[in-house]
């Protein structure tokens, strides 16, 4: 209870108390109150000071844990709720949240790994392959069966692979003219793109599509775009917006870019649960897309490739409506990269069609140089 007077208030632990013994400061335990996290048993009404129960203690100490694992509060809320009464539930969600912890890690890594080499002046790290890589590609798009016209685009060439997807009234216009200009980066560079200039080519290419569908004529129109660029031993992303790359490695599938749109930023922020954010009514709400207000800031991310590494972009006619597991299964389970694109917009009509749908595959191979 959090007024009225304890029946045995001398079991009762004072917030100072209860702060020493569960390592977490009074300023966090008031938060926690606030947020509902870790609500006292009773607040004196007078003096409004906290009291707790010894019985707390597990929940307060495995906040703190959490805490330290930089799990979002509502995240944490979530984990403790199934910790009282589903013991194997929470620990599967503390694992779920620690794999991607993990994924986002290793890509911050390679990032960090590729800028040293930069600023160091030397080459970018070469993959550990003996043999040169090959790749071989697909797309496809599709306007599914509720929507009127297809506005999501995807384009797949020897270097360039890339989605997007449009919204407003030239939704349409808008997705194809990023698409366009992206396209642009195969005419312009007769040659494989060096890896010192990768990002910048892409960052560049991202600014010039932006002001291109600004200058569409199209109340409040505007892209995503998720393109990846192929160097012949590593792939460089810019993405703006809610499609997605995904890449599955070593058995492991995970996603490889961050959607820019208000409720992941409230998951950031820990402000709702993953749950939550599945029904939230303002789930498609973007925070950064081409042709909007400001100017958007693209994610920008290189890494170097292995033989057998699988990449998926896709908009969110797909991983908004297919699940994970089921994606993950086209991907690693299809020989073909045709064949695993037209499997992913076939499950995307099986969920109900209701979204345009565009998907790009790509697998890296090891060149047989046998055959030449």
């Amino acid at each position: 209870m959090t007024d009225g007077t304890p029946t045995e208030r001398t079991t009762l632990l004072t917030i100072g108390a209860f702060a020493r013994t569960s390592r977490l400061s009074i300023k966090a335990l008031r938060l926690y109150d606030e947020i509902g996290l870790l609500p006292p048993t009773w607040t004196d009404p007078e003096t409004g000071y906290r009291y707790y129960e010894p019985g707390q203690l597990d929940r307060a100490r495995l906040v703190a844990w959490l805490r330290r694992l930089d799990m979002p509060l509502a995240r944490i809320r979530h984990v403790c709720d199934l910790g009282e009464t589903d013991r194997p539930a929470a620990a599967a969600e503390i694992r779920e949240f620690w794999l991607r912890v993990e994924a986002d890690t290793a890509a911050r890594r390679e990032l960090v790994d590729f800028l040293i080499d930069q600023l160091s002046g030397k080459e970018a790290k070469m993959p550990q392959a003996t043999q040169p890589l090959e790749i071989r590609y697909a797309a496809l798009s599709d306007r599914g069966t509720v929507r009127p016209e297809n506005q999501d685009a995807a384009y797949a060439g020897p270097r360039l692979f890339a989605v997007a997807d449009g919204f407003g009234e030239q939704g349409d216009t808008a997705s194809s003219t990023a698409i366009d200009v992206l396209r642009e980066i195969d005419r312009e560079h007769d040659s494989v793109v060096e890896s010192g200039d990768l990002l910048n080519v892409l960052q560049d290419a991202a600014a010039r599509a932006h002001q291109a569908v600004e200058g569409i004529d199209g109340r409040q129109s505007g892209s995503t775009l998720t393109a990846m660029l192929w160097t012949g031993s590593q792939l460089g992303l810019v993405h703006i917006g809610d499609s997605r790359a995904y890449l599955l490695r070593g058995g492991r599938f995970f996603q490889i870019t961050h959607d820019h749109t208000l409720v992941q930023s409230m998951l950031d922020e820990g402000r709702i649960t993953p749950q939550e954010a599945e029904s939230h009514p303002q789930r498609t709400l973007l925070v950064q897309a081409l042709g909007g207000n400001n100017d958007p800031e693209p994610q920008l991310h290189v890494t170097d490739v292995q033989a057998g590494d699988r990449y998926l972009l896709c908009t969110d006619g797909l991983s908004a409506n297919v699940p994970e597991a089921e994606i993950r299964r086209v991907i690693g389970g299809t020989a073909d990269p045709a064949g695993a694109v037209a499997a992913l917009v076939e499950l995307s009509t099986r969920a109900g069609g209701a979204d345009n749908v565009a998907c790009v595959v790509a697998h890296i191979e090891a060149h047989d140089l046998s055959q030449h």
